[in-house]
């Protein structure tokens, strides 16, 4: 594939990337409003929640199949067009089963497209030979730190029909110029090494090519980048929903500077994931999630145990840098080891464990105290470093 038909590729990619941060941190911004709307009591709202969760999950493990006989890219734009159209749903609901049920489909449109779009991002990461995937993650970090952003500024505004319809609008946009592009071009061949060839678990397969035949060591290798997935996915879950109680409850936080715990720690993470090109070219990638790991261990054990606000606003940041390029890796080498089956199994653990963190957080919580809790998220990234380390062969550095 030519050199400007793998930009033009990378440019729709990244574009697709930042839509669904935007879109679904446009959504989440907005459950208080739809809440009040539809009437529903804090436990009904839960319930009627998990439909995202069911939905993605359940989508994540048969979108890999839908990719391998489609194409990543058809399924990318199609799923492009679901997310932007199910996003207007939630408003038109006023009741927490309609929630529910309207949830179901734009958690499977979220579910899918993460899959497609990850599965298409390992093939140019094959093609260009160049460990670009954390720039792509850091788009979504981009588009949901803006999406979170301008959906806070128009809530005084705009009602959460003419926000999320607006979202719509601006999604079918997107994907109407960027899947354009993505549809014209086939997923590209990996570039030969000039090197000889390496390890058959170190190579990195090409979609379209033979099919993935996988044996038993390949089947728990994926499982494995899923497992260190799922430990960076539980980190960012918990933080979401723990880190802004934890600094206002246990440190007498305004609540002003308690909402921006999180905050702190997505803009940390979204430089990580900018930056982590340029650090995977230099330390490679198995440096890479054992420094990464235990980066964001030593600064979640700060963030959970620091005496004073601003001490906890800076481990959270420690944390969110390194945590920030784990996830990518993890579903990059998933996928360049078992093609799109493999990107949608970590994707399912690692969504899996965005699930895990905030209800395991709050029972332990419940046992032994909130910040005792939150120093989970610490022993997992150092979970996840062991694990890197032991993967190294497999990571092909």
């Amino acid at each position: 594939m030519p050199g400007d038909d793998l930009i033009r590729l990378r440019i729709a990619l990244t574009a697709f990337f930042a839509l669904d941060g935007f879109i679904f941190a446009g959504w989440v911004v907005r459950i208080p409003a739809i809440k009040a709307q539809t009437g529903a009591s804090a436990s009904a709202l839960g319930l009627a929640l998990l439909g995202v969760s069911a939905g993605a999950v359940i989508t994540m493990t048969l979108t890999g199949r839908l990719c391998r006989r489609f194409g990543s890219h058809p399924v990318t734009v199609a799923c492009g067009v679901l997310l932007s159209l199910s996003v207007a749903l939630p408003p038109l609901t006023h009741s927490a089963p309609a929630l529910g049920a309207v949830l179901l489909v734009f958690g499977a449109a979220y579910g899918g497209i993460n899959v497609a779009f990850n599965s298409a991002a390992v093939d140019l990461v094959a093609a260009l030979r160049r460990p670009i995937m954390p720039s792509f993650h850091g788009a979504f970090s981009l588009g949901g730190m803006v999406g979170a952003g301008l959906g806070g500024l128009v809530a005084g505004s705009l009602s959460p029909t003419r926000h999320l319809f607006g979202l719509t609008v601006i999604g079918l946009l997107v994907t109407a110029v960027a899947g354009r592009a993505l549809l014209r071009l086939d997923p590209p061949a990996p570039t030969p090494a000039p090197a000889p060839a390496p390890a058959p678990a170190d190579r990195i397969p090409r979609e379209g090519l033979a099919p993935h035949r996988l044996d038993s060591r390949t089947r728990t290798l994926v499982i494995v980048f899923g497992l260190i997935a799922l430990c960076t996915a539980y980190g960012e879950g918990a933080l979401a929903d723990w880190g802004a109680l934890h600094l206002e409850q246990d440190l007498d936080a305004h609540p002003g500077v308690a909402a921006a715990g999180y905050s702190c720690f997505a803009l940390a993470m979204t430089i990580g994931r900018l930056s982590g090109t340029t650090l995977l070219e230099r330390l490679g990638r198995t440096r890479t999630v054992v420094a990464g790991g235990g980066t964001a261990a030593v600064g979640m054990l700060l963030g959970a145990l620091a005496p004073s606000v601003w001490a906890a606003l800076l481990g959270f940041a420690i944390t969110g840098l390194g945590l920030a390029n784990i996830f990518p890796v993890a579903v990059e080498r998933a996928g360049a080891l078992a093609g799109p089956s493999g990107v949608a199994t970590a994707s399912t653990l690692g969504y899996g464990g965005m699930l895990l963190g905030p209800p395991a957080i709050g029972f332990m919580a419940d046992w032994f105290s909130l910040p005792a809790a939150l120093t989970s998220v610490a022993v997992l990234a150092a979970v996840a470093a062991v694990i890197g380390f032991g993967t190294r062969r497999a990571t092909a550095n």
